[in-house]
């Protein structure tokens, strides 16, 4: 390997400093370091748009031993990810397995991540790296390969990411006759396959697209990168539709601006909610599924307005995990239905959704 072995360092805003050893690119970047606590799935969760900006850290101290699968391609989505390409800046690990074995490997996460510019450090303490998060909260970082080609530090929560992850034409995908738009922040490839899997015909819009206009039944607002305050357009044209009896879906970043869109207003979390086991309580059943997730915001329900209510709690920190109309078919979740990569328990959200754009 190229770059194994040669010395770099993490350093956090706080000036607290990290070292490792690469196994990616040799490249300087600046971000947001965030950590996600999921033990699989690492090919899903490295080309999730919603990791836009970030330097993501693996508290899984096994990653690489399956190597990753290849580009093939179906209905015109990568197969094995969830966009075209690695999202995160950069990389943090524990322990990286230079050796792989899975039937469906390719090639190696290393030779993965050197091919796409992204630089990767393992011999991290994690454990210690993950405290320091959880007390301090997410923060500005950077990982540094070359002393003299140092970079200053940059929270990427101040641009809008949605516009750099969307797609920039409307693209479609025909399936059924049920028709529905999918307002692109940063969608995840699964989300796209959810419905293609239930038969539905799909227009792909930018994120800032005016759907208004558009033959449709139902409309999802994805998931996406950053501060959802970020996306006035979309929010502006969300709220245009509440005045009709569409059916709305968001998920993740989408459920926050649909909360925007209703009135409510959203908060940053201290470190977050990065990965595959977050247990989320259902209002009124009580019921408790164990749910995906990847979001840094939240909405904040005291603010909703009297015709919404909460829908779902996380049980670990209390925070909105879903927000629901009382009488009108617009719902929303934090955490992803489509699970890639994750538990499938929610996944009748989908099918709820399909009944409203039915009735």
């Amino acid at each position: 390997m190229e770059f194994a072995n040669r010395s770099v360092k993490l350093i956090l805003e706080d000036g607290t400093i990290f070292k490792g050893y690469s196994f990616g690119a040799a490249k300087n970047v600046s971000g947001e370091v965030v950590f996600n606590t999921g033990m699989v799935g690492y090919p899903e969760t490295l080309t999730d748009p919603s990791y836009k900006g970030q330097i993501l850290v693996f508290t899984c101290p096994l990653i690489g031993n399956y190597g990753v699968p290849g580009d093939e391609k179906e209905n015109d989505l990568f197969k094995y990810f969830e966009s075209d390409r690695i999202q995160v800046l950069g990389l943090v690990v524990s322990d990286y397995s230079f050796d792989y074995s899975h039937w469906n490997a390719k090639r190696s996460l290393a030779e993965w991540l050197i091919e796409h510019n992204i630089p990767a450090l393992f011999g991290v303490d994690t454990r210690a790296l993950t405290k320091r998060l959880r007390e301090k909260g997410t923060m500005p970082g950077k990982i540094i390969c070359d002393d003299s080609l140092d970079i200053d530090f940059f929270d990427p929560n101040k641009k809008n990411l949605v516009a750099e992850v969307s797609v920039k034409e409307p693209l479609f995908y025909k399936k059924g006759k049920r028709k529905i738009a999918v307002i692109d922040c940063g969608v995840k490839n699964n989300i796209i396959r959810a419905f293609l899997k239930r038969d539905i015909t799909i227009i792909r819009v930018p994120w800032n697209y005016d759907f208004s206009k558009e033959r449709i039944d139902g409309i999802l607002i994805s998931n996406g990168p950053g501060d959802p305050m970020m996306c006035e357009e979309t929010i502006k044209n969300v709220r245009k539709t509440l005045s009709l009896n569409i059916p709305i879906l968001g998920i993740c970043l989408g459920s926050q601006i649909l909360g925007l869109a209703a009135g409510a207003k959203t908060y940053k979390l201290k470190y977050g909610h990065r990965s595959q086991n977050q247990p989320c309580k259902e209002s009124g059943t009580k019921r408790c599924y164990i749910t995906s997730q990847n979001h840094g915001y939240a909405i904040d329900s005291e603010t909703l307005p009297q015709d919404w209510r909460e829908w779902f709690v996380n049980n670990n920190d209390q925070t909105n995990e879903g927000i629901i109309h009382m009488s009108k078919p617009f719902f929303g979740t934090q955490f992803h239905p489509e699970a890639s990569p994750g538990p499938e328990d929610t996944e009748f959200l989908f099918d709820m959704f399909l009944r409203a754009m039915m009735s």
